[in-house]
């Protein structure tokens, strides 16, 4: 590549860059419909091997998803707000179990003097929650009622929704097509390593996305089954919850773990139902390493926690939602290039090129 190639790239990349940043306003429902797009494209090709027209297989699917988050509305929502409530009154009977129980025992183990200082002041921390709640209830309120009288901004949101299925069904009817265009695009001289890196990256977020998406579903209804058994009464909305942390592993196990304990302590008073939950959140950490995680996602993913944590806070930092619902695809596209660079980096001669090592024998000579 000649020194002027190589500024016309660099000058294409940064005003590709330049044209994201400032299209970002409008970009989530096309990003949203690309995702949504790629997530069903195995889908409408297992329909097109069942000989079903491709048009029609978008169709199908499109009406699937459709009636699946229906489904989802009409019948999680409002157990996850009853649920919510729930949670609402039983704050003050675990801070308070926290006050007249765990603080006591804590200090009778550890020799402490109680005073003040070690008790939580119920009162103020209830008197803080229903303020910052009834904040986040004005806020809302104040949100749809600014929505509802700017005309413009309403007909933005329902336009954005809109553009969702209908960018996702046009790029899955064209999917085959939009792939063949960019292949034609690639220049021949690397042709061959450009097809090879796209396939490994379609392997990684396939693994990645379609996998860990699987599993969470499996874990959160898991864990709300399993708890809903032993009698807990947020069993959905704990399970839900310990699902979606799931993407990093052990984090959804944990945090789900101690709010159920939680939950379970103050709701039975009786180590049983705290035997039952750890034995759920148990059987459900087995299951998820022996066969939900290894049969959908696999071993080939290499992202680390700490990398999945910090693409989602620096994609959030740095593009708002859609840098959030972009940072772990691009991580794990960004793990494909690391891993093929590194490669290249070992058989360099920077890395195997060797400084020949003058002994003290042949500097006195």
């Amino acid at each position: 590549m000649v020194e002027a190639q190589k500024w016309v790239l660099i000058f294409a990349v940064a005003s590709c860059i330049a044209l994201l940043v400032l299209l970002q306003p409008i970009l989530t429902p096309f990003i949203l419909g690309a995702l949504l797009a790629y997530l069903c494209d195995p889908v409408v090709e297992r329909l097109q091997r069942w000989h079903v027209q491709r048009t029609m297989a978008v169709a199908i699917v499109m009406i699937l998803m459709l009636l699946m988050v229906l489904l989802s509305i009409l019948i999680l929502i409002p157990i996850l707000q009853r649920q919510a409530m729930i949670l609402i009154n039983t704050i003050p009977d675990i801070l308070a179990w926290i006050n007249d129980k765990a603080l006591p025992t804590l200090i009778s183990y550890t020799g402490l003097e109680m005073n003040n200082s070690l008790r939580l002041d119920i009162e103020s921390l209830q008197t803080l929650m229903v303020g910052h709640w009834q904040q986040a209830g004005d806020w809302a309120t104040n949100v749809f009622s600014t929505v509802s009288r700017s005309g413009a901004t309403l007909a933005m949101w329902i336009v954005n929704l809109l553009l969702i299925p209908v960018v996702m069904f046009y790029l899955l009817r064209d999917w085959n097509v939009i792939l063949k265009r960019i292949h034609a695009l690639l220049p021949r001289r690397i042709e061959g390593i450009a097809i090879q890196l796209a396939h490994q990256c379609d392997d990684m977020l396939g693994s990645f996305i379609r996998g860990q998406l699987l599993v969470m579903l499996c874990l959160a209804g898991l864990y709300s089954i399993g708890l809903w058994l032993v009698g807990i009464k947020m069993a959905v909305l704990i399970g839900m919850m310990a699902g979606v942390l799931s993407v990093v592993p052990y984090l959804g196990f944990a945090v789900g773990l101690t709010s159920a304990l939680l939950v379970a302590l103050v709701q039975f008073h009786a180590f049983l139902p705290l035997a039952l939950v750890a034995l759920v959140f148990v059987i459900c950490q087995f299951l998820d390493g022996m066969f939900l995680t290894p049969v959908m996602v696999g071993d080939r993913i290499g992202l680390h926690p700490v990398a999945v944590i910090f693409s989602v806070l620096a994609g959030g930092q740095l593009f708002g939602f859609l840098g959030v619902l972009l940072a772990l695809p691009v991580a794990a596209i960004s793990m494909v290039l690391l891993r093929y660079a590194y490669g290249r980096y070992r058989e360099s001669l920077l890395y195997t090129q060797t400084l020949p090592v003058t002994t003290d024998k042949e500097k006195s000579a």
